[in-house]
């Protein structure tokens, strides 16, 4: 046990006295978590429309300005003919093309339907086909709020969107938790793993090779720093969360960190173990970076793990990441418990 204290003492006066190692702890999630909940921010703004107006009537104006409104659309440019908005998509000027036959507005008086067409840009499929979304929901709405010129029949059976969890569809109370596994994936999984390589490019490492210290002392004490900085870095991004975003988990705290200590312990000694089978700091950067991009990459944190395919949920059901994301997004938005989430409990102990 004194062996144990004194190497975890060489390791937090090493850490604290390194000239840029506790700079990164503070300035790294403060940045990340300032920063790319806004650069990661899927919804579709300011799509660029162009308008082929063929009715020229008040109520096809009054659609151009509910547009405009809603602030995901952007009026750009309003062509006399069909052919000349295609040839702006064409030319990247525009991201999408609403055509509105003529006797629009007549139509909607006499309380027909008319019919519109979306021509969207799907280069960007994603992007597409969210803004041609936007769209119908706009069009389908529109009817009732010039109610006073139409009076579309009311549809036999009426449903109504209740949502049950994040009932604002905000994308940053969707990102922020699955952010915060990101920046503890980073800091706890590269730190160990410049550890042990970094004490090999200066020699020390020779020092602790003909001292009286066993695998496990020696394992627990380059373990333990990064399970205590890992629980700051997380109290400090719940911080950074709630002043920022005024983000708070509907469940607990405790819960998280619960599975936090299971997950810092295993990306640590992931790193590790790219640490020691490594022999410059370069060669465990590169080890690193190539490993965490695949697992964040099939975490869920972009895209859901159930819309991938078989293989890749397969290599995901052996990604920790992807566990510790769904329990922070659970926590957060759903306020889960333990007993709820007992089969990640499960995984990440294994």
């Amino acid at each position: 046990m004194n062996a144990l204290r004194f190497l975890l003492e060489k390791e937090f006066k090493q850490f604290a006295r390194h000239p840029f190692l506790p700079k990164m702890a503070v300035a790294f999630p403060t940045l990340m978590m300032l920063l790319l909940p806004w650069a990661a921010d899927l919804e579709v703004k300011d799509t660029r429309v162009g308008v082929v107006d063929r009715d020229r009537s008040p109520v096809s104006a009054r659609l151009v300005n509910t547009l405009e409104a809603s602030g995901y659309f952007r009026v750009t440019d309003l062509p006399g003919s069909y052919p000349l908005a295609v040839d702006g998509v064409t030319a990247g000027e525009v991201d999408l093309v609403l055509d509105i036959p003529p006797r629009f507005g007549a139509d909607l008086e006499r309380g027909d339907m008319p019919r519109v067409f979306i021509a969207p840009n799907s280069v960007n499929g994603t992007r597409g086909g969210l803004a041609a979304a936007y769209l119908a929901m706009i069009l389908d709405e529109f009817p009732g709020t010039i109610s006073r010129l139409a009076r579309p029949p009311r549809p036999a059976i009426e449903v109504t969107t209740l949502h049950r969890f994040n009932a604002r569809l905000g994308y940053k109370p969707f990102m922020v938790p699955a952010l915060v596994v990101m920046l503890m994936t980073l800091l706890c999984g590269f730190l160990p793993a410049l550890n042990i390589v970094g004490e090999k490019e200066s020699g020390s490492i020779e020092q602790v090779n003909v001292s009286p210290v066993g695998k496990f002392t020696f394992i627990a004490a380059k373990l333990i720093p990064y399970w205590a900085i890992g629980c700051v870095v997380l109290a400090y991004s719940f911080f950074l969360a709630y002043l920022f975003y005024g983000i708070v988990p509907v469940g607990s705290y405790g819960t998280i960190y619960l599975f936090a200590l299971l997950f810092v312990l295993g990306i640590a000694g992931f790193g590790l173990i790219v640490s020691n089978h490594s022999t410059t700091m370069q060669q465990a950067m590169f080890v690193m970076f190539f490993f965490l991009l695949i697992f964040l990459l099939i975490s869920g944190f972009f895209s859901p793990v159930g819309s991938m395919p078989a293989w890749a949920r397969v290599i995901a059901a052996c990604n920790p990441l992807k566990y510790f994301v769904e329990v922070t997004r659970a926590v957060y938005l759903k306020g889960s418990g333990v007993r709820d989430l007992m089969d990640h409990l499960v995984a990440l102990s294994i």
